[in-house]
């Protein structure tokens, strides 16, 4: 049976209905898969209940450590840092990392109106900008798409 993890934020109501809606895809595109979702594990975050630094990582790490890929949800303002770091520890077992950047200023990069008043002044980015870093980390092994359905075509394609 595959493992995987899936990252992302999961304090707001929109980050839990994207982990709902990315599990729920994962799970129908690799049947049987034991998918680690952080928000699901209630020993760490219950937050009525209490859960220290040195628990919240020590059972994520263990399930990073045990899971056969990572599906790291990289939208938002910046990667939310719990991902970032959860990319980074991930990205040392050589395993295949899927991210999910759903933005819609990823459009229109073929605009030469867009490119040229970016050139012209630095201000008008109307482009988002990813830590390059992080992005490498991602492509290493693995690949970034812009939509659930690619993630889950990626993900049958992997053959995992």
């Amino acid at each position: 049976m595959k493992k995987g993890y899936l990252a992302n934020g999961l304090f707001g109501l929109g980050d839990r209905l994207v982990n709902e809606l990315v599990a729920k895809e994962v799970r129908a595109t690799i049947p049987g898969v034991d998918l680690y979702v952080p928000q699901e594990n209630m020993a760490i975050n219950d937050k009525s209940a209490y859960a220290d630094s040195l628990a919240i990582a020590e059972a994520d790490i263990n399930a990073l450590k045990e899971s056969d890929f990572l599906v790291a949800i990289i939208d938002g303002v910046e990667i939310d840092a719990g991902v970032a770091a959860e990319i980074g520890a991930f990205s040392m077992l050589n395993r295949p990392i899927f991210a999910l950047y759903s933005d819609t200023r990823l459009q229109g990069r073929d605009n030469t109106k867009k490119i040229n008043a970016l050139v012209e002044d630095g201000t008008e980015n109307q482009f988002m900008y990813r830590n390059l870093f992080v992005v490498g980390l991602i492509k290493q092994n693995g690949m970034i798409v812009d939509s659930i359905e690619q993630l889950g075509k990626a993900l049958k394609n992997a053959k995992l």
